[in-house]
């Protein structure tokens, strides 16, 4: 197992769940170390540490942490500055289930889309339903400068890794979706946002 006092990232360079807890992480200028994992070939290392061999893994010392969602909730209260929940119960209630509707109707169709291992009719339903609702929603995306609030916050993070990945899942979108488009500019062109990208991340577009 990898020494105590590091911080380590079990990331896979191409997964959008370990791509939003590096954006976190450079969001917030936390140092780290990143241990990229083919999802084919799982180290020795994260098998000891993890039950489930999943990515992304975070360790913190003797803490170790899986699942995405958790994992943002801990860098959060870890590394409060800056701040990407807002500060009160209600705001912070209201961003987390916009976090939920993100995962249920946008991610999980994109995860459907993007496993080779399911049917070819559904992944193209899929890819259908996510294209025409990300098209939908774009009009929000000239209310505020970020997703639906004033500050960057953990639903820009959960996000633009899907967005990214939009040439991977073959979903163009048009012109009448301009507002999500240069939401999507602004956003890619964050620093963190760059420093946050694998190589094979890069490639996707």
């Amino acid at each position: 197992m990898a020494a105590a006092n590091r911080l380590i990232c079990y990331s896979d360079p191409s997964d959008h769940y370990s791509h939003r807890v590096r954006l976190v992480l450079a969001e917030k200028g936390i140092g780290v170390e990143v241990v990229n994992v083919s999802p084919c070939d799982c180290p020795a290392q994260l098998a000891e540490i993890n039950p489930y061999s999943s990515v992304p893994t975070f360790v913190d010392r003797d803490l170790v942490l899986y699942e995405s969602g958790v994992i943002l909730e801990y860098l959060e209260e870890r590394y409060p500055h800056p701040a990407l929940l807002p500060a009160y119960p209600v705001a912070r209630a209201n961003t987390r289930l916009l976090l939920h509707r993100i995962q249920k109707d946008w991610a999980a169709l994109a995860d459907i889309v993007l496993d080779s291992r399911t049917p070819e009719a559904e992944r193209s339903a899929s890819r259908k339903v996510l294209r025409e609702s990300l098209i939908g929603v774009s009009p929000v995306f000239a209310e505020k400068p970020f997703f639906m609030s004033d500050e960057f916050s953990l639903l820009d993070c959960c996000l633009l890794p899907l967005l990214w990945r939009l040439p991977k899942l073959n979903i163009e979108l048009p012109r009448q979706a301009r507002p999500l488009l240069e939401y999507m500019e602004q956003g890619f062109g964050r620093p963190a946002f760059q420093v946050s990208l694998s190589e094979v991340e890069r490639s996707m577009r």
